[in-house]
Parts: structure tokens; C-alpha cells; sequence
């Protein structure tokens, strides 16, 4: 995937632009993130949707306001200041000021002992609570004493903020693209989507489209939610396939995680892709190991054709919702290398049809120049891949199909049917 490597420093650039805003559920550092993407994709709006609002089940919460978070020791020096690091505050804490001692404080600090010198991420969007997170290391080293704890920020009715954007095809079928928007300094788990979907949204821009495609970008869960009820009739219609970008920017291999049905379009067309990319080098996961906005998209009553092609999954890499998730470990390779896996699996897409041969018995492929007039084996197994082709198009198989039956790689399937179509030996039966 060398032949994306500006794609690939473009995006981590972006990463690195994002990567210091406190983004949450909600707030100013989400606006933020969209406007920087707004200027990357002129075309993408930014929505709203009002605290207090139902959503299916949920409730759009209080919009979460942040200012600083630090402690003090006795002595005034700061012991933990989230300006150094934007996870050292739990995620959606209430404002507090107050001393405490070191035991009192305990119960509000959280620190992973499994990885001590990495400072974990942790929520609390849906309770009231308040809290700091450290490493383990540094959470050994707080002597006993009185500390002072301040947090401020604001929870108070606002909203949640969402981009979308459509990029019309010539068909009115859409392809769904999904990202997020919602996590602080965190490099693969978070940037890495968003990035992507970027870079994949100006690709698109410049193609002559057949679908026409939905790229958004939300907060995770409560975002999508929230989208799917202003959109789930139109998109359950209209969606003929989806991937959520998430964790796409390390070089650790590739990970596929199905659509709940796991035989959609957007199921085959990854398969397909990854092993036209990977070959057998990668892992394939259940819909039970799911994680990310798939849990919406793929639920039972709006049952979207939804997938995920990750490099490292989610929950599976050791610096997974830690600040080990840092800028070192997505890479501008890792990058280019999703981008060039997804272009392949979007332009699968695009080309994909039924193809149905168009004479009894294998035709005559020598007069039509198809057949080397000199016979070695390796014409042979060209003309044997040909003759496979047309052996199997039967109206019913499309090119994914194709490609799958004959143990052929996508792009040579589609450069044969091309040559047959052209000879009036296939012919569309769906497109």
C-alpha cells in the first residue's frame, strides 16, 4: 500500500492536530473536532440534537463543560493536572473544590495496575461523580496528607453535535460510513476513524459515484442513537452496506468483526477485500466480541448491513483506553494501509453485479483472441481462469461471489468480466 503513503502522512497529521482536545458525549472539544474536519471536508454539517431529547430508550444527557481539573498537595505543588494530560479527569466529572485527605481522596482516583505506567480512560456520563485518573506508579507515590481537588467544569442543558455528511450517486442505494468523535487523547481507538473517514470522504468526492454515501461522525453510542432515530427509516430502505471506522491505524495486521447477520453485502465485500489485500493474514471475530456503534446499527429492529475492518480491535491491544494509545502507535503506513484496504472494499462495491454467460458450452475463446495461440502452462491457467469465470456465471453469482467460487482475487475477476462483456460473451443481469 506504498501507493498511499501521502494519504497515510496526511492523516496522522490530522491526528496530531486533534489529537490534544478534551473531547467527550458532548461539549466544546467535539465542536471543535468537527469544525477542523469541516475545513477538511467543506461539504460535511454539523448538527445538533438538544439535551432532554428521547431517543429511542435514551435520554440525551446535560452537555459537559471543561475547564481544568488539577490536585494540590499541601505545599501547593500540583500532583495531577489534567492540562498535562487530558485523561488524568474522569470523562463527564461535576465540578468540585474541596481538601481532602489521602484517604478520602482514594476512592476517586483510578489507576490500572495491569499497565502502571499508563493512566487509564474512565466515563462517567450517565451519574453524577467526580474523579482523577494516574498511573499506578504515580498513584504508589501520593504520601499521606491533605490534598486540594478542583475540577471545573459545567453540567447544564446544551446538546450533543454530530457531522454528516452526503455525497450523491447516481443510484439512490447508500453506502454507510460511521465514525466517532467522543474519546480524548487517544490515537488508534479514537483518531484513527475519524481521520480515515476523512481521507475516504475527499477520495470520494472526486469519483463519479454509483451509490451515494452517508459518512458521519458522532459521539459513540449515545450519538448513534440519537442519529439513527432522526434517519433509521430512510437508511433502513436505502443502506446497502456499512463499515464503522474504528482502531485503523497500527500496523499489527488486520481484524474483521461481522455484521450480526454476518452474510450482508457489507460481511462479503470485506471478507472479500481482506483477503484480496491479506490474503489469510487476519483474525476474524464474533459478533459477540462487538464494541462499537455496530451494537446500534446491527440491533434487531433497525438491522443495518453494518461491519468493522480494524487493524488492532478494540479491547484487544495492550494500550486499548490508556494514554499508551498515543500518537506512537498508529503510523502513517498503518494509516494508508486501512485507506488502501477500504478504497479496494468501496470500489468492490461500486463495480459490483450479476453476470450471466450468454452461450451454451464454453465459447470459443481462440477466435475472439481470447486463447493463446501458443499453448504453455502459464496461458493455460490464464485462459483456465477465464473459463472459470464464465463456468460459474450463471445470473445468479455476483462479482464477491465470483471472486470467492473461483478462489480469484476481486480485481482480476472484475478485469476478466470486463474482457467478457466486452465480447458479448457475459452480460448483466443486475446492477
Amino acid at each position: 500500500m506504498t501507493a498511499f503513503i501521502q494519504q497515510g502522512q496526511d492523516m496522522h497529521a490530522w491526528a496530531s492536530d486533534l489529537f490534544p482536545i478534551m473531547r467527550s458525549l458532548s461539549g466544546p472539544g467535539v465542536r471543535q473536532t468537527l469544525d477542523y474536519l469541516q475545513n477538511l471536508l467543506p461539504g460535511l454539517e454539523i448538527h445538533s440534537v438538544e439535551s432532554g431529547t428521547k431517543c429511542f430508550d435514551w435520554t440525551v444527557p446535560d452537555e459537559w463543560t471543561f475547564r481544568a481539573a488539577w490536585i494540590e498537595d499541601e505545599a501547593g505543588n500540583r500532583v495531577i493536572d489534567a492540562a498535562n494530560h487530558t485523561l488524568h479527569v474522569v470523562n463527564y466529572s461535576e465540578p468540585v473544590d474541596r481538601w481532602l485527605s489521602l484517604d478520602e481522596l482514594q476512592p476517586h482516583l483510578y489507576s490500572a495496575p495491569e499497565t502502571p505506567d499508563w493512566i487509564p480512560y474512565v466515563t462517567s456520563y450517565y451519574r453524577r461523580h467526580w474523579g482523577f485518573c494516574l498511573t499506578h506508579n504515580q498513584r504508589q507515590t501520593l504520601q499521606p496528607g491533605r490534598y486540594r481537588v478542583v475540577i471545573d467544569t459545567d453540567l447544564k442543558p446544551g446538546c450533543i453535535n454530530y457531522g454528516e455528511l452526503i455525497l450523491p450517486g447516481r443510484e439512490t442505494d447508500e453506502i454507510l460510513i460511521s465514525t466517532y468523535v467522543c474519546h480524548p487523547s487517544m490515537a488508534n481507538n479514537e483518531l484513527s476513524g475519524p481521520v480515515l473517514a476523512t481521507a475516504l470522504g475527499r477520495w470520494l468526492s472526486e469519483r463519479d459515484r454509483r451509490f451515494t454515501y452517508r459518512i458521519v461522525f458522532l459521539v459513540e453510542t449515545m450519538g448513534a442513537v440519537a442519529y439513527l432515530s432522526r434517519h433509521w427509516h430512510h437508511m433502513k430502505t436505502h443502506t446497502k452496506a456499512g463499515f464503522v471506522l474504528s482502531c485503523v491505524g497500527d500496523e499489527r495486521g488486520y481484524s474483521f468483526l461481522p455484521s450480526r447477520r454476518g452474510d450482508t453485502l457489507a460481511d462479503r465485500a470485506a471478507r472479500r477485500a481482506l483477503r484480496d489485500i491479506a490474503g489469510e493474514d487476519w483474525k476474524t471475530y464474533s459478533f459477540l466480541q462487538r464494541g462499537s456503534d455496530e451494537r446500534q446499527y446491527c440491533s434487531p429492529l433497525i438491522d443495518l448491513p453494518v461491519a468493522l475492518m480494524m487493524r488492532s480491535k478494540f479491547g484487544e491491544y495492550p494500550e486499548y483506553h490508556t494514554s499508551g494509545d498515543d500518537l506512537s502507535v498508529i503510523t502513517p503506513q498503518g494509516l494508508a494501509d486501512s485507506f488502501g484496504l477500504y478504497t479496494h472494499t468501496l470500489d468492490l462495491l461500486e463495480k459490483n453485479r450479476k453476470l450471466r454467460a450468454t452461450l451454451a458450452c464454453e465459447p470459443q475463446l481462440g477466435k475472439r483472441g481470447l486463447y493463446p495461440t501458443i499453448s504453455t502452462r502459464d496461458s493455460y491457467l490464464q485462459a483456465q481462469t477465464m473459463v472459470d469465470v464464465l463456468a460459474y456465471a450463471d445470473g445468479s453469482l455476483d462479482i464477491i461471489a465470483l471472486a470467492d467460487a473461483i478462489g480469484q482475487k476481486a480485481s482480476t475477476v472484475l478485469s476478466i468480466c470486463d474482457t467478457l462483456l466486452a465480447h458479448g460473451l457475459l452480460e448483466v443481469v443486475w446492477d
